[in-house]
């Protein structure tokens, strides 16, 4: 059965520096869909993180490249099975060089927190009560 994916793409300032952070959340680099200038990060089966130098995103946009630390276009949200995996995410993030962003929010139905990476992309991680789904 077909799965449709979603390939984010994203600028970065240093590649290997951006590598480096989400290797240590526990996402892999696909060396397949890798090269000096790009970095396909697996964060699931049907989620991959494309991280572009600056140089090699512009190939693909006349658009201004904005600076994600001084502006927003983008939220990217990830779901998590638990309150605790929200928690060990964001942890990892800050731990690997990533800010927080944001407030915890605890409606106790849903729990997220967020943060930003490197290149000041934010990243929200989200558990929601598989109860509260059911209505």
């Amino acid at each position: 059965m077909y799965q449709q994916m979603i390939f984010v793409n994203l600028p970065v300032a240093d590649l290997d520096a951006s590598k480096k952070f989400f290797t240590e959340l526990g996402y892999s680099i696909n060396p397949q869909f890798s090269d000096e200038n790009t970095a396909s990060v697996v964060i699931s089966d049907t989620i991959i993180a494309m991280l572009l130098t600056r140089q090699k995103y512009a190939q693909f946009t006349k658009k201004e490249i904005v600076d994600a630390t001084k502006s927003s276009q983008v939220l990217l949200a990830l779901s998590a099975e638990s309150r605790e995996k929200v928690d060990e995410l964001v942890e990892k993030a800050l731990a690997a060089g990533g800010s927080t962003a944001g407030e915890t929010q605890d409606l106790g139905f849903m729990y997220g927190r967020s943060f930003d990476d490197l290149d000041g992309h934010t990243w929200e991680v989200a558990w929601m009560d598989p109860a509260a789904l059911e209505g």
